[in-house]
Order: structure tokens, then C-alpha cells, then sequence
């Protein structure tokens, strides 16, 4: 995918998972096409560091607590302006170890974060968003949600749910508020970089943000609820065939026979 000429200026994004990895390309990309980006992750030093690179405004958040979410969400706010685009990509990884050995906290909490705290983002900035009559969300799913092999329960479960989830909504809010979901693909961060060989087939880190400036942009709505990939998708050939994809019900997980 080529640099997207999209501007984003005036509008207000907020990124969850900001602090470093597939969020803070998000947030740098965001920043750099004119949007104002709020920061958010629970390393307050990691935030700070990228709002102070990028002139955004660091949250320190826990999104698996409300209390926390909807504080998050008022900061923001506060600082600048309503929310315009929600990346909810705040996730972490599984614990190691057979599934059936994995103490149930440890593996309910993966879900709670992946799963959970997508779940309240959303739920925090779609009241104002309708209220308004504008506003987008974006959510990092992954391939992990249906490709196979898979031989770690948490993870994968947690990803199939976000995805899911993002279709679902999207169903519900058609017409008003567009939300997509994507995968960013194998992108070498402090999560993946100890879990795969220095050969596996990395994503380049651009793709995924690149991508999220396009679906910024409201280019791309006609695509939303659909599964898009950073690496494997052209976004511009979708756009062109949204009619097409849309009826023939394409980029979707689903089941054929």
C-alpha cells in the first residue's frame, strides 16, 4: 500500500494500546496526517513518550475497568475536543503452557483485555458519536481469530470474539457510525518478536497504520464490518469494489460449503 495523501486534519483520535508496537505506528501515522491523538495504555512512561513525540496528549488506562475506560474517554475529551476516530487496539498476549494447566485467571484474562476492553471502549465514545452523528472505530483484530494451526486457547479465542464483535457492530450501527476491523498482520513487536524465528514472514510495521489512515479518512466506510488486511489487502482495490464485496458477502470469516 503507497503512502495515503489523506489529510486528517481537525480530527480527534483517541488509540488504545498507544504506547508502542501496532499503536504507536497508529498514533504516529494519525498524528502526521493532521489528527490530534490521544495516547492510551497502562505504561504511563510509554505514552508520554509517544504524545511527547508526536505532540498528543498521553492517558494512562486499564481498558478491562470502566471506571478507568470512562475516565480515559473524558480526558480526552477534555483535552481535545470529541472523539472522531477510536482505535480500540489495546490486547496482550497468552499464557504459555498447556491450556488445561493455565490457571483459568490468567487465560479469563486475556479475554478480559482483548475482549473486554474493545467492548467498553466502544461503549464509551458510540453515545457521543450518535449524538453527533459522527465518528468511526477502528479495532485491531488478527489472523490468529481463523487461520489454523493454532495451539494456544487464549489468544486465538480472544481474536475471534474482537472480530466477531466488530462485524456485529458494525451490523448494528450501519448507516450511523462505521466500524471496521482489521488484521495487521505478523508484525515484529515486544509481544510476537520472543514467539517466532527472525525468518517467520514479518509484516512490515507501516502497513497496519497506513491502512487505519485510510479507514480515518471515511474513504473506506462503504467497507465497514468487513475483515481487512494490512499486508494482504489493497484498500484502494476495495474501495473500487465495495458494491461487489458487500453483495457477494466477501472478506468475511465465514463458513462455506
Amino acid at each position: 500500500m503507497s503512502q495515503p495523501a489523506d489529510r486528517l486534519d481537525g480530527q480527534v483520535a483517541l488509540v488504545t494500546g498507544g504506547g508502542r508496537g501496532i499503536g504507536a505506528g497508529i498514533a504516529r501515522e494519525l498524528a502526521g496526517a493532521g489528527a490530534r491523538v490521544a495516547v492510551a495504555a497502562r505504561t504511563r512512561a510509554q505514552v508520554e513518550h509517544v504524545a511527547r513525540e508526536i505532540g498528543g496528549v498521553p492517558l494512562e488506562v486499564d481498558v478491562s475497568d470502566r471506571a478507568s475506560v470512562d475516565a480515559m474517554v473524558v480526558q480526552a475529551e477534555s483535552e481535545l475536543g470529541p472523539i472522531d476516530l477510536l482505535v480500540a487496539n489495546a490486547g496482550i498476549g497468552g499464557p504459555d503452557g498447556p491450556t488445561w494447566e493455565v490457571d483459568p485467571d490468567e487465560w479469563w484474562r486475556v479475554l478480559e483485555v482483548n475482549v473486554l476492553g474493545v467492548h467498553l471502549c466502544c461503549s464509551a465514545v458510540i453515545p457521543d458519536m450518535l449524538e453527533r452523528g459522527a465518528g468511526r472505530i477502528v479495532i485491531t483484530g488478527s489472523g490468529a481469530a481463523y487461520l489454523p494451526g493454532a495451539r494456544s486457547t487464549p489468544y486465538p479465542t480472544s481474536k475471534a470474539a474482537v472480530c466477531r464483535y466488530g462485524e456485529s457492530l458494525a451490523n448494528e450501527l450501519e448507516g450511523r457510525i462505521p466500524v471496521f476491523f482489521f488484521s495487521p498482520g505478523l508484525v515484529k513487536t515486544e509481544m510476537t518478536a520472543g514467539n517466532f524465528a527472525d525468518d517467520a514472514p514479518w509484516t512490515p510495521p507501516e502497513l497496519a497504520p497506513r491502512l487505519v489512515h485510510v479507514l480515518a479518512s471515511g474513504r473506506a466506510d462503504a467497507l465497514a464490518g468487513h475483515y481487512l488486511h494490512a499486508e494482504h489487502d489493497d484498500v484502494e482495490d476495495l474501495i473500487r469494489r465495495a458494491d461487489e464485496i458487500r453483495e457477494q458477502d466477501l472478506n468475511a470469516i465465514r463458513l462455506r460449503r
